[in-house]
């Protein structure tokens, strides 16, 4: 009696605050997102997740912005030119880029944008290079490619310069035994000589001449413009003078070791800021809120709103409730409850915006077999799976032709999401919606499945473990599917599928121990070799990750077409690269391609100016007015 007291009592405060908020605007001169979170740094080299990006979005600016809701179209904004060939300020067959900076660019705390302020931002996050962070993506255009392939680290090119074996095996300062225990303190000069040669390379590319900064890139990096876009917070622009005064890297090239690869502690700037963008740092309550305010010295038109705030609310029912009232002008909501929000008078709900984002299934060709429980026995006598069981083509088409596409996005994602066909997915360079697409047919997967080891594996059967990250519902819903389908087919064939808090997920994902997971991408910047070099190269982020057999057949096949993905300037021929790289995805069932997310928007009526970029974490507060 009294739940149904509690409930009734709620669908009456829920109703008051209609009425109360339907009238007029709440809280004109603030805007207000509630989410989930909270967020992880302020500091632009550190942070590499989208609750950071979002706050960075609101307080830093970069070189240049994308245009509106276009992931292609650039414009100025630091810069007051966007480089291109026609123009001449992009020279050299792409390898020199010409930016004018902006005069009269203000601080936060009152400092003069400089161009020595662009360069030292830059060669910052290279330096910077946390563990897991963002900074490989300026270390691969910045420095000289070492045996044909782009470095990922500052640390790779140390190892270069002190004429260490494979170079591109280290990624740690400490791993290279220059340091005297427990410090950071050169062994030797000669040590210390590999450390400064090795950023005097990066320094190398930089030249100021007047209120210009040249760039000139030791090789052709096609998508070297979107790396410095607005949304890419790791090109931020900071004041080198500030942050030196905060205690962060003073931009010297013979003490650079010291502010490398910093626990998250550690970091001077994570909690504080000074940046040029239209808002600056009002006040910040750890794990709950955020607060800015109108920056009054800002370089462009001033903000429309004087105040913002984005709050972390994890519980569903508080966020709505916010909505209704008008104490929340934007929430999120997750895609189960989307429809308690929809058909409400002042609530507007935005659906069916493309991400640039994919998930799959994975494939582990030569699965870490020591102590692995997942294979079961390791063998193919019915209790378990070989070590190199999805070397097997056979095996990875069955499976291709197993999975239901279009019944899980319909079940898992409310139809929010569309079939992928690659990773080089729609709203890239190179995606091609004729590029075929597997959907589910289980008679061939039995086909496939007979086929497979010459009929031993439908007789004998499979058993192993499928992983997904606990918490995450819709990568259950496709690795039980699967589960579903194979039993169904032949009950011989067991999956059994589990979750894995996220820390043992990516320690079991990173030592080869997962036969079968659920993972995806976002793109860092809106370009095709983003994708195609995490799953397709030999060296990329998951395709290393999936055994010696999967790095011999993308050295022999798919290298070559990923390195001149990113060499070729031609977008004509990039697309016809990328295109190429698709066909291969599909011929050879490298991944099960699960979905590519919609994304929705959730706000009051009374908000005005908002648009979507792909590109952009989370809210422009800027761009909004009520």
């Amino acid at each position: 009696m009294k739940k149904i007291l509690i409930i009734m009592m709620a669908v009456l405060l829920v109703g008051a605050f209609i009425g109360m908020a339907a009238g007029s605007v709440v809280n004109p001169n603030t805007l207000v997102e509630e989410t989930i979170g909270p967020f992880d740094s302020m500091d632009p080299a550190w942070a590499y997740d989208t609750a950071s990006g979002e706050v960075i979005w609101q307080l830093y600016e970069n070189l240049v912005q994308y245009d509106g809701t276009s992931t292609v179209n650039l414009l100025p904004m630091l810069s007051t030119n966007v480089p291109s060939v026609a123009d001449g300020t992009i020279l050299d067959n792409g390898t020199t880029y010409v930016f004018h900076i902006r005069q009269g660019v203000y601080f936060h705390n009152g400092d003069i944008l400089t161009p020595e302020d662009v360069v030292y931002s830059l060669e910052r996050t290279v330096i910077f290079d946390r563990a897991g962070g963002p900074s490989w993506m300026l270390a691969g255009p910045l420095f000289p490619m070492i045996d044909g392939q782009y470095v990922s680290t500052i640390v790779q090119v140390v190892a270069n310069e002190l004429g260490l074996s494979n170079p591109l095996n280290y990624t740690s300062l400490s791993s290279l035994g220059i340091f005297a225990t427990g410090t950071k303190n050169p062994l030797s000069d000669k040590y210390k000589q590999a450390l400064i040669n090795a950023f005097n390379l990066l320094a190398k590319d930089f030249e100021i001449k007047g209120n210009d900064v040249i760039i000139h890139l030791p090789q052709p990096y096609a998508p070297f413009l979107y790396i410095l876009a607005h949304g890419a917070n790791w090109s931020s622009i900071l004041d080198k003078k500030w942050a030196a005064d905060h205690n962060a890297w003073d931009g010297a090239a013979d003490d650079w070791w010291y502010y490398h690869n910093p626990v998250e502690s550690a970091d001077p700037l994570r909690d504080i800021e000074n940046g040029t963008g239209p808002y600056q740092l009002q006040y910040w309550i750890p794990g709950r809120e955020m607060a800015f305010v109108r920056f009054d010295n800002y370089w462009g038109k001033p903000a429309p709103v004087k105040y913002a705030v984005i709050k972390y609310v994890n519980e569903f029912t508080t966020r709505l409730l916010d909505l209704l009232s008008g104490q929340a002008d934007v929430i999120y909501v997750p895609i189960e409850n989307l429809s308690e929000v929809e058909n409400n008078p002042n609530v507007r709900v935005i659906t069916k915006l493309p991400t640039l984002e994919v998930d799959n299934i994975y494939f582990t060709w030569n699965i870490a077999s020591q102590g692995n429980s997942y294979i079961g026995s390791g063998k193919l006598d019915g209790n378990g799976i070989p070590p190199d069981f999805f070397s097997n083509l056979d095996v990875r088409k069955a499976f291709e032709y197993l999975f239901p596409y279009k019944q899980y996005i319909q079940q898992a994602w409310n139809g929010n999401a569309m079939q992928p066909n690659s990773c080089i997915i729609e709203g890239l360079l190179g995606y091609d919606p004729n590029i075929p697409m597997y959907q589910q047919d289980l008679a061939k997967a039995t086909e496939y499945f007979k086929k497979a080891y010459n009929g031993e594996l439908w007789q004998k059967g499979f058993k192993f473990t499928a992983v997904y990250n606990t918490g995450n519902t819709t990568r259950q819903l496709a690795l039980q599917a699967l589960s579903n389908y194979a039993r169904q087919i032949n009950p011989k064939f067991q999956i059994n599928v589990v979750g894995e808090l996220w820390s043992n997920f990516l320690n079991d994902y990173l030592a080869g121990k997962l036969p079968m997971y659920m993972m995806g991408w976002l793109a860092d910047y809106p370009d095709p070799y983003d994708f195609a070099d995490a799953y397709f190269a030999s060296t990329g982020a998951y395709g290393s990750a999936l055994g010696q057999n999967f790095i011999d057949f993308a050295q022999k096949n798919l290298d070559p077409l990923v390195n001149d993905l990113i060499t070729n300037v031609v977008p004509s021929q990039r697309a016809a690269i990328a295109q190429k790289l698709s066909m291969l995805s599909y011929e050879n069932a490298l991944y099960i391609w699960t979905d590519q997310p919609y994304a929705y928007e959730v706000q009051r009526t009374w908000v005005k100016g908002w648009y979507y970029n792909a590109m952009r974490p989370g809210i422009d507060f800027y761009s909004l007015s009520k």
